[in-house]
């Protein structure tokens, strides 16, 4: 119209009708500025009758539910309340904390700077169902980040112990060819002494810390936030990983070391994409010492009980017999623990996890339990001495052929295995279990001999997956529902 059209026009070329072009022309106002908020209720307020009550419940519990107190209303005053109306006082509970509540946590988002901090955390690896050769692998990785330029890198583990967080912090610096000024972690015990205020860290994380000059530091209870790349990235990391195994179409592999390599390689990958940042911050890291730290706890003067046994860690490990009453050095590491003589390694056995648990070789202690088959039936291990289930199921058929002897009989067969191969004694007893043969240790031995003269094909031991409990939950309710 200011160019000199008809009002007709000027609505026709805007899109609106004439009678809205008249009224905006009149007022001389924009349709945001005509717009007006409606302060006035469009229906009564069902809650000002028992607001007062309300909001001194909320004063004095802030976090007082809405569900709960509207439950409570209902019951005081029968039928005044309608169930939908609940979601009309949960609205009003949001108003008034927004208004009159509590102060709320706030995060402040950080700057980062190069070459100054690494984060790390642990993180469970179980929820992506990976298996090894069919066999489920739980297990944990340990995950660094370097906080500016996103650089990461894993290790696996299984257990948040000290061992663990060294192997893993000692690769992650040597794979990326420095360290930063200061490294950050959670409240784990493996680092953080949690039983004495004089001290922020244990001795030996310290003197890891120490060892590549880097200074540390701990997060509050509770505030994982506070450690927010290293989460941040795990969460993603395992979302990758997740991304990974659809497009691979497997989660199982044959070998753990073929899962290294899967996992190294997804390292690389989501690496390169911040190679240019990483280049720059990696001028920028302290030189590393010149050689590595040990990853392991050194305990020495550990007795050989005379069960053959030591206890490390409160779990039980047997050695051999032979060691009864010695005082040796143990080497624990991150998944298995050395055991040595003066200077001599004698024996590797696998870590066990958590604690309370129990290892015992057969082949430690086979040569004297032959002599003592009456221990056997009570032996505080005994589980430990069924080397596969096959031993267990001939365990269990010689009581039942030969009751009297079936203890003397089932431990020569493990002395056999012990000093012979206990590949063919499993295959032996598996034929013969089959066969529906009477069990002996002469048998077995005889089977042994013919399998080894006629070249007989290995034996694999089959995996039982666990039983999943839930599945009898919903037995019992299909049942209870037919009746």
């Amino acid at each position: 119209m200011s160019n000199g059209k008809p009002l007709y026009v000027a609505a026709q070329q805007s899109g609106m009708c004439e009678n809205t072009a008249r009224k905006y022309y009149r007022q001389a106002q924009l349709p945001s500025e005509l717009k007006t908020e409606r302060d006035w209720r469009t229906r009564p307020d069902i809650f000002v009758e028992v607001w007062d009550w309300i909001e001194s419940l909320l004063t004095q519990y802030p976090h007082l539910q809405a569900k709960a107190v509207f439950e409570d209303l209902q019951r005081r005053f029968p039928g005044r309340f309608a169930d939908g109306q609940v979601r009309t006082l949960q609205r009003r509970f949001e108003r008034w904390r927004a208004q009159k509540g509590a102060a709320k946590e706030v995060f402040f988002a950080q700057d980062h700077h190069p070459g100054e901090l690494g984060a790390s955390d642990f993180t469970w690896m179980n929820g992506l169902r990976i298996t090894i050769a069919g066999a489920p692998f739980d297990h944990l990785l340990y995950h660094y980040v370097l906080t500016w330029s996103n650089w990461e890198h894993g290790t696996i583990c299984f257990s948040e112990s000290l061992e663990s967080l060294s192997s893993g912090l000692q690769n992650a610096l040597l794979r990326c060819g420095g360290s930063p000024q200061r490294h950050r972690t959670d409240g784990l015990s493996a680092a953080v002494n949690n039983l004495d205020e004089k001290r922020d860290f244990t001795i030996r994380y310290e003197a890891l810390l120490r060892h590549y000059g880097m200074s540390g530091e701990r997060t509050n209870p509770d505030s994982g936030n506070e450690n927010g790349d290293a989460e941040a990235r795990n969460r993603r990391f395992k979302d990758a990983v997740e991304q990974e195994l659809i497009l691979r179409g497997s989660r199982d592999f044959s070998t753990r070391g073929d899962y290294d390599l899967f996992l190294n390689r997804l390292f690389d990958r989501l690496n390169a994409g911040r190679a240019q940042r990483f280049a720059e911050e990696q001028t920028l890291l302290r030189r590393l010492p010149a050689y590595r730290l040990p990853d392991y706890a050194e305990l020495r003067d550990v007795l050989v009980s005379k069960g053959s046994t030591i206890r490390v860690r409160k779990n039980v490990y047997s050695v051999h017999s032979r060691l009864r009453d010695e005082h040796v050095t143990v080497k624990l590491c991150a998944e298995h623990l050395d055991v040595l003589l003066g200077s001599a390694l004698i024996e590797r056995l696998p870590r066990l996890r958590g604690n309370d648990h129990h290892r015992i070789n057969y082949r430690h202690i086979i040569d004297w339990l032959i002599r003592k088959p009456g221990a056997f039936a009570n032996y505080r291990y005994r589980s430990d001495l069924f080397p596969t289930s096959h031993f267990r199921i001939a365990y269990d058929l010689l009581h039942r052929q030969k009751p009297a002897r079936a203890d003397k009989e089932y431990l020569q067969i493990l002395y056999d295995a012990a000093y012979g191969s206990e590949e063919r004694t499993n295959q032996a007893l598996q034929q013969l279990v089959a066969d529906g043969a009477t069990l002996s240790a002469a048998a077995v031995r005889a089977l042994v001999l013919w399998l080894e003269n006629n070249g007989a094909t290995r034996v694999i031991e089959p995996y039982v997956a666990p039983i999943r409990l839930d599945q009898y939950d919903g037995l019992l309710l299909a049942q209870g529902g037919a009746q």
